[in-house]
């Protein structure tokens, strides 16, 4: 019936559409992995994904709207990981150790899209675009320090301020090893880094004990996969 093929022909057009912007959206992502937001350019982004840049233009009609739309992608993934990580069985101490650990971690790996994600000086509307994500992030963080009071493993303080603490000193206290041209994976990095992890932990806690630095020894390490733990699903 033609109604039918009218509907199986828009279906199929849908498809291709979403399928295109799925594309652009991976080759925008991959690119700025590698050249950071500011030289990732739109010619280069349509070529990576298979598309005319005009076709380019009529799904993202400015750079901007594309780079935000990366961001968007990007770190929700990062805060889903984080998120997984944080929603564990164990203690509270433990978690947020594992928690700062795979944001740590990801950030060393990933050195190139971390450094565009947190350092890179950027446009207004994608600065924007990133500081809105810091405080789902945060959020996360707030979560494991509930429950740390709540069964009295952290001493009573001001949760959401904690919790920006924790955001505040990653950010600011990674932009080194990201910013260094050289790979992310030697001994001072994972150092620095470690050292992030326990300025968290011991900021929150109160404590800097041995449980709290095998959570850090176990849980960071820049090449080695992030996976949520067992418990959690």
């Amino acid at each position: 019936m033609p109604s039918r093929s009218l509907k199986q022909q828009s279906a199929r057009a849908s498809a291709r559409s979403a399928g295109r912007r799925a594309a652009i959206l991976k080759a925008a992502r991959d690119l700025v992995a590698q050249t950071g937001f500011r030289d990732a350019q739109m010619a280069a982004v349509a070529e990576r994904a298979g598309v005319a840049l005009g076709t380019l233009y009529r799904y993202f009609p400015a750079k901007a709207e594309l780079m935000i739309e990366v961001v968007a992608l990007v770190a929700q993934r990062e805060i889903d990981v984080v998120a997984s990580v944080a929603a564990g069985s164990a203690r509270p101490i433990e978690r947020l150790t594992a928690a700062v650990s795979a944001f740590a971690a990801r950030a060393l790996r990933g050195r190139n899209m971390a450094h565009a994600l947190l350092v890179e000086t950027v446009e207004p509307e994608i600065e924007s675009a990133r500081r809105s994500y810091l405080p789902k992030l945060a959020r996360v963080f707030e979560t494991i320090i509930e429950d740390g009071i709540r069964d009295r493993t952290f001493p009573s303080q001001d949760v959401k301020a904690a919790a920006a603490c924790i955001v505040g000193s990653l950010r600011e206290g990674l932009v080194g090893p990201l910013g260094s041209k050289t790979l992310a994976g030697s001994g001072d990095k994972i150092d620095q880094a470690d050292a992030i992890v326990r300025f968290c932990v011991r900021g929150v806690s109160g404590r800097d004990d041995v449980s709290a630095r095998r959570g850090g020894s176990d849980h960071f390490h820049p090449n080695r996969q992030s996976r949520p733990r067992r418990e959690v699903h």
